[in-house]
């Protein structure tokens, strides 16, 4: 990304063109001037320092072609790129080449080409500069050593009437000449590291942002869902097993004697489990009816916002198609000017209400930043993650609550947000933080937003999902609320045991997926013990839990 708002002039004569021109390149968020005349225009890069030349001209006009051969042989404008839109083909394209521009396009021409030759066009301006500044820095460099050389053949001269002064001053400037060496030597590395270091972190930011984004990974992402949810999800695998008993008891009344035999086991056997799953079921149902209301998906929209201006990142410009601008290599384009849309990472988690306007997550799932390794890149380039959005959506409801952070604990992974749920009346979740609350061996249910939207999509269906995907095109906000349009929207349902109950954690073995942090671990007798926080995948599907005295704290009228 330059440092700098890159700079373009259209020099059109033909006012409808030339309003064309100027409003397809504009809505990309580049900077531009515009002129009617050419004499006008060639004067304006010589005094502004243009960035990009758009030159719509017929190359028949002598003049034309002297003042393009001129910007390109000025040692002042050299570096300005030029795209030259004439009428002809090959030849008129070729002797356009031979004046000195940088690229020809020939009538008539498409806008998203000429954008996309835009961004070529800059792109070698931007290492055309970046080569400048580098041969300057060693030009400065030489100077450095030309001085100091001198400097020495200077002392080498006075040496002769003062041996031990002239010694001293010597190696006082070979030390000055060799610092000099190594300082433009760690200003030319450090450039180096910057521009790696800038690549990666806006490397993290378009794989952030782009995870939401394709219609394509949301179908796969509810697919993969959709199977998980048949082994974890209590009333899921109900609704599975009962399916799958029916389906037997049909196959044995048509099967032949020596099948028969065998169904009659699969039966049996899918009956017993049936009968456990619904005996777990019935105490999921209840905590549904009960909990399930006050226990919410919350979206957090994350920006970037560059720590030295105060300006957010953008993209470099949006397409026809209203998808964002991509280079040479398929990476969004970024900027910190413009008027294209601002960049945005999007995270998923879940939240439960324990007082009245207040609801208790993770410090995570409230600052997505906090402690994420994928995001350290960004922050270490000047940009400084910040909430853009940050809004709860409660099952049956008729839209989300915007929320804020209130209050960030200083022990745990806990965080209480604070906003106006006044007009929802959901139930407050009963809190239990006696030691005895919560002992190992004893069942547990865990509530929350498991893979975020990805296991609501799974419930709607195949047809639905595709359907959703297509309206929204992929946009995450756009998703939750077509979700919350069609009342989709409610937490996930495991039960479990508690494994381990220690100082700092609670662990416990429900057959959850990862994700669903933030979201409440409820005991036997129908109280909040824990908060989820952490998933251990490789450990047998292990999941952590905060202790909720840790909550205790931040509920402190």
């Amino acid at each position: 990304m330059p440092s700098k708002r890159q700079s373009i002039l259209i020099v059109e004569p033909d006012q409808a063109s030339r309003q064309t021109l100027e409003e397809s390149v504009r809505s990309a968020g580049y900077e531009v001037a515009v002129s009617s005349s050419q004499a006008e225009g060639f004067k304006f890069v010589q005094d502004a320092g243009i960035d990009l030349l758009i030159l719509s001209a017929d190359l028949a006009d002598v003049q034309c072609c002297d003042a393009l051969a001129e910007v390109k042989g000025n040692a002042a404008t050299a570096g300005t790129r030029v795209i030259l839109l004439t009428h002809g083909g090959g030849a008129e394209r070729a002797r356009g080449l031979d004046l000195g521009a940088d690229e020809v396009m020939t009538a008539p021409w498409d806008s998203v080409e000429l954008l996309a030759r835009i961004r070529v066009q800059l792109r070698e301006k931007h290492f055309f500069d970046e080569l400048q500044e580098k041969t300057r820095i060693a030009d400065e460099g030489r100077e450095v050593a030309q001085t100091a050389f001198q400097a020495l053949a200077v002392t080498e001269k006075m040496t002769r009437d003062a041996y031990s002064l002239g010694r001293a001053l010597k190696i006082g400037v070979s030390a000055l000449f060799a610092i000099a060496i190594l300082i433009a030597g760690i200003f030319i590395l450090f450039s180096r590291r910057a521009n790696k270091e800038a690549n990666q972190a806006y490397a993290v930011i378009a794989q952030l942002e782009r995870r939401a984004h394709r219609q394509e990974q949301l179908m796969a992402d509810a697919r993969s869902a959709r199977a998980e949810l048949q082994q974890s999800d209590v009333l899921a695998q109900k609704q599975q097993l009962t399916q799958q008993t029916e389906e037997l008891r049909q196959k044995i009344s048509g099967a032949e004697p020596g099948d028969a035999s065998s169904l009659r086991k699969q039966l049996e056997e899918t009956t017993a489990r049936l009968k456990r799953v619904e005996t777990e079921s019935e105490s999921a149902e209840q905590v549904i009816r009960s909990y399930a209301p006050s226990v919410c998906l919350l979206h957090v929209s994350v920006s970037f916002v560059d720590r030295a201006s105060g300006r957010p990142l953008r993209y470099g410009g949006i397409n026809p198609d209203g998808e964002p601008l991509h280079d040479s290599d398929g990476n969004p384009v970024y900027t910190l000017e413009g008027r294209a849309p601002e960049v945005r990472a999007d995270f998923f988690g879940t939240g439960f209400i324990v007082r009245e306007g207040r609801i208790l997550t993770n410090h995570h799932v409230a600052q997505p930043w906090w402690k994420n390794d994928e995001l350290a890149a960004v922050s270490t380039q000047g940009l400084s993650p910040s909430i853009a959005e940050f809004t709860a959506y409660f099952p049956d409801s008729n839209a989300g609550v915007p929320v804020s952070t209130s209050e960030i604990s200083e022990q745990a992974d806990l965080a209480v947000l604070q906003g106006d749920f006044s007009g929802l009346k959901r139930p407050v979740l009963k809190l239990d933080a006696r030691k005895e609350a919560a002992v190992s061996g004893q069942p547990l249910l865990s509530l929350g937003y498991a893979t975020g939207i990805s296991a609501i999509l799974a419930r709607a269906g195949e047809d639905a999902v595709n359907d959703i995907a297509k309206s929204t095109g992929g946009n995450p906000t756009e998703i939750v609320n077509e979700l919350l349009r069609r009342k989709l929207i409610r937490p996930l349902v495991t039960q479990g045991h508690i494994g381990d109950v220690l100082a700092d954690k609670i662990v416990y073995d429900a057959q959850t997926t990862s994700g669903g942090s933030g979201g409440p671990l409820i005991n036997r007798d129908g109280e909040v013990i824990g908060v989820t926080f952490a998933v251990v995948r490789g450990f047998g599907g292990s999941n952590f839990g905060v202790p909720i005295r840790f909550a205790q704290p931040l509920l402190k009228p």
